[in-house]
């Protein structure tokens, strides 16, 4: 039977060890080894007695918020939740709290959440930032603030004060426009919401259809959202004939984009394919279901918070890292 305020001392008397080995065994930063017998026996006993941390006291010891903050640029955009989800589920193992941070693509926000990191107010970023260059972590570095930053591109440099873990757009964009071209399509266009991720997207498309002869058509709306993708399928109408094939910068702008063709009485995929990019919950629920890239969001996320919490752990050393991470073409019945 547990009660609602254990303590340290009351987990080692009912253990039969010292206090000092509950801490130990409880501490998942500690680097003194104890047997595995005695960490889950003294794990047992904790669970028995509902034993929880004293946070606070923890951080006054350790200098420490045990707070992660997950940088994102639209809290809007379903791509967005497995990626916090995926902090979240690394974190807790080490016993960290996560906040959820939007900037909706402004570069004044991330400057003024950069700014909060260096008052304390978390032990480490993870996101994504459309807007900030190297030089805007360097005072986080030298705070010992560790950053790991979720990419589109490799941003190789010399010396290297965060984590970069990316995914290559440009040929990701590439892969699934060559895959339509091998389906025999000559007049393809490529919609996209202007700035962030735009030019490396719009780079592979343009790098594929120019590869085999093809002119580009491009249409750029103001976001990367469904309002985006409808507004650039009725730009894309009122030409004398609708293109055979579309490819969207993003899942969103696919879904909109579908909707209108749906609505002028055109069939996917039969008159007109369309493929997306994040592999977001909607892509499969939708009729036709969307094909799509799969970036694997969750787990780039798990793997990112981890190198954080390695960082903070001096678990993880030396200068930042440039991991690049895998993505897969999910074919549908869209295209």
């Amino acid at each position: 039977m547990g009660f609602n305020n254990a303590t340290q001392k009351d987990v080692a008397v009912r253990a039969g060890v010292s206090q000092t080995t509950v801490s130990i065994a409880l501490n998942p930063e500690s680097e003194l080894n104890i047997p595995v017998k005695t960490v889950e026996k003294i794990q047992k006993v904790a669970r028995e007695l509902n034993y929880t941390p004293n946070r606070f006291a923890k951080a006054l010891r350790t200098n420490r918020t045990q707070t992660l903050a997950c940088i994102i640029p639209d809290i809007a955009n379903p791509f967005y939740p497995a990626l916090v989800k995926g902090v979240q589920r690394a974190s807790e193992i080490y016993d960290y709290d996560v906040i959820t941070l939007n900037t909706d693509g402004i570069k004044e926000k991330e400057l003024h959440y950069i700014e909060l990191a260096k008052q304390g107010r978390y032990d480490g970023l993870v996101g994504v930032f459309f807007n900030l260059e190297a030089k805007h972590f360097n005072d986080l570095a030298e705070l010992g603030i560790p950053v790991v930053r979720l990419e589109s591109n490799a941003r190789a440099q010399t010396r290297q004060s965060f984590d970069n873990l990316f995914v290559d757009d440009e040929a990701a964009f590439a892969e699934i426009t060559e895959l339509l071209i091998q389906q025999g399509h000559r007049d393809i266009c490529m919609i996209s919401g202007k700035g962030g991720p735009e030019y490396l997207r719009v780079s592979g498309y343009k790098r594929a259809v120019q590869k085999a002869n093809i002119k580009p058509f491009i249409q750029l709306e103001k976001d990367f959202n469904e309002d985006g993708g409808i507004a650039a399928m009725q730009g894309i109408l009122r030409r004398k004939t609708a293109p055979s094939a579309i490819v969207a910068a993003n899942d969103l702008m696919a879904i909109g984009c579908m909707k209108v063709i749906s609505t002028v009485g055109l069939r996917i995929p039969e008159e007109i394919v369309v493929t997306g990019f994040d592999n977001i919950p909607a892509a499969q629920l939708v009729s036709p279901s969307l094909t799509t890239i799969d970036r694997f969001q969750g787990d780039i996320a798990e793997r990112a918070a981890k190198i954080i919490i390695g960082r903070l752990n001096k678990q993880v050393i030396g200068q930042g890292q440039t991991i690049k991470q895998p993505y897969k073409i999910i074919r549908r019945n869209s295209a």
